[in-house]
Formats: C-alpha cells, structure tokens, sequence
C-alpha cells in the first residue's frame, strides 16, 4: 500500500508540471510614453501591442525561432531577445529608453546583457571622437573596442548562447562598417582641406520666395544642412537645429537647408510632388533658417562636388567662401558648440 501511495504521488508530481509554452508572454509599463502602441518585430515578423493610457501593456506572442527583435514606440528603438516559454516584463521611461530600460521575469537576464550592450556599444563608438582621428589612429580605436566588445560578449556564459553567438558573429561586420564609414570622414576632410574654396551653387529655389545663391551669403559663416523628407536621420536632427538657430540668432551665422528631395521617392516620379512635399514639411515643422530645393537634387553639381554619397551631410563655411569643416559635425553633437566658439561666432 506504501508504495502504491508513493507512486500515486510521484504520478501527482510529474502530471502537474507545466508543459513549455509555444508562446511568450510581453508585458511591462512605459512612462512619458509617445504612442498608444508598441511595434515587435524583425524583417519576417512584425505584432503591434496596444498600451493603456496608464502606460501598461500585455500581450503574447508566437516566436518560430529564438532571436533578436526590435521594439519600437514611434520616437525610439531598442532590441530584446525573445524564446517562446518567456515571460518578460519591461519598465522604461520613453524620455530616454537606453538608459531607463529594465527587465524583469523569465528572459530578464538575456535583454539586461542586450541593453548593457547597446550602451556600452554606442558609448565605445563614439561619433564626435573618432571623426577627428586620421586613419592610424582610427585602426588603433576600432581594434580596442573590437576586443573590448569580444571580452563582453564571453565574459557571462549563463546568456543564451543563440544571444552570444549571433553577437560574435555581427562583430566583425560591424566594426568593418564603422571603418568604411569613419574612414570615408577622412578622405572627406582630405579632398576638402580647411581654407580652401568652398563649391558653390547658384539661384537655388528659396521656400520663402525667390532663388538664393552661396554667393548670397557671404560675409557670414554658413552652416549647411543637407536633407530630405523621407530621410529619418535628417529629421531626427530638427529639433536640435531649431534649438541652435534660436541660440545664435542675431551673430554672424547663417543656417542653411538644402533638400535634395527627388522625383524618384515622390510615390509618382514627379518632381513638383517632391518639391510640394518639402513644402510642406518646412511649413508644418516650421522649419527656421533659409530652405533651398537643390536644383538636381542628388545631380546638383553642389552636391556632387562635395562626394556628397549620403545624407544627412553637414558643412560649415566661413564669411569668405572658404571650407571650414567639409563634413561638421551634426546639430545634436556638442562638437558643433565647440567649433563655434572655436570661431567666435
């Protein structure tokens, strides 16, 4: 009878322990939000989740593989990693997600490694440093924070190895795209040497009425923004530009946009679309400064002999027409303040 009783219970035991779930279950609380939404997704997968007025949000989702997802609320993104089985709350202040992000429940300790690492990965790769290194000196940075990255990813082997191994993998490439990138900051800063005559362009359609030329402007430095509507980038800058405009308003400094807004991206290949959507967003951003609409847009000899390959691209010239920074740093970046106080602006 004993040990009937000790089987029947053994039997109890084994019938009650939860099966794994095909699912994950998301939940979690966003304060300052922006949206009323949270989009999950990768390039195959995609699940918007609703979030209360409160700021809290619950839902589940089926995961076909373990991996590497980004969430994102309409102002910012942050990756997590997702295996179905989890159960993973998130706390984060909208106003500033990277740094605010905690994680708590099933899967907790995987997307804590993965928000220490999108820190310590932007604070290694710093912009406004390795802008100004030459090339020997730029090698020199990206091995160290190659190896730094490295020691990071192995130094806790309790993380998901699908997690570590897809983060030894990206290393590489990442770093190679971070040379390629700096390294064409530096044949930029080499093709257009500080002093030298800036490239011009000429009866460039102003949105306030009438054509502007450089030669318009001289007599002032001239900080050129070069844009589009449909570039996220470009317009993640607006807010800091609208702040520096108001900063040094009145002083020897003239902000300039150039949109380069095509017949290509209009959604009809027709240039007056393109050129009344540029319109359109000054005027409802109400964008400050002189708003140009390059002539060619990506043709425009301006744009072309400045190598200009990508945008945005910014440049600052000085009250002569000379090239003071052929690729100055962009309005967010307190390097732009430096240089100009450098100048005595």
């Amino acid at each position: 009878m004993k040990k009937i009783l000790v089987f029947l219970c053994a039997l109890s035991i084994v019938s009650c322990k939860e099966e794994p779930k095909d699912y994950v279950t998301f939940s979690g609380k966003i304060s300052n939000q922006k949206s009323d939404s949270l989009l999950v997704g990768t390039r195959t997968y995609s699940k918007t989740i609703k979030i209360n007025p409160d700021g809290t949000f619950k839902d589940t989702l089926k995961i076909n593989e373990p991996g590497v997802f980004a969430i994102y609320d309409g102002h910012a993104s942050t990756p997590i990693f997702l295996r179905n089985g989890y159960e993973l709350n998130m706390e984060v202040n909208a106003e500033d997600f990277d740094q605010s992000i905690k994680f708590s429940g099933r899967g907790s300790e995987n997307n804590t490694f993965l928000a220490k690492h999108k820190i310590l990965q932007e604070g290694l790769l710093d912009q406004d440093k390795f802008s100004g290194l030459n090339r020997e000196e730029l090698q020199n940075e990206l091995k160290s924070v190659k190896t730094e990255l490295s020691n990071f990813y192995n130094s806790d082997k309790s993380i998901d190895s699908i997690l570590l191994a897809q983060a030894n993998r990206n290393l590489e490439p990442m770093i190679g795209m971070y040379e390629n990138y700096f390294l064409e900051s530096i044949a930029i800063r080499e093709q257009f040497p500080v002093g030298s005559p800036s490239p011009t362009f000429k009866d460039y359609e102003n949105f306030a009425g009438g054509t502007t030329s450089l030669g318009d402007l001289k007599g002032k430095y001239v900080y050129i923004d070069v844009w589009a509507t449909w570039c996220g980038p470009c317009i993640a800058e607006i807010p800091s530009i609208k702040k520096l405009e108001a900063q040094y308003k009145g002083r020897n400094l003239q902000f300039v946009s150039i949109s380069i807004d095509d017949a290509m991206r209009s959604g009809g290949g027709d240039l007056e679309v393109a050129k009344n959507k540029w319109k359109t967003m000054v005027k409802e951003e109400e964008l400050v400064g002189i708003h140009l609409f390059s002539d060619k847009n990506w043709e425009s000899d301006f744009i072309r002999n400045y190598n200009i390959q990508a945008i945005p691209r910014f440049i600052l010239i000085d009250p002569n027409g000379n090239i003071v920074d052929p690729n100055a740093p962009r309005p967010s970046s307190k390097k732009l303040v430096e240089l100009f106080d450098s100048l005595s602006i």
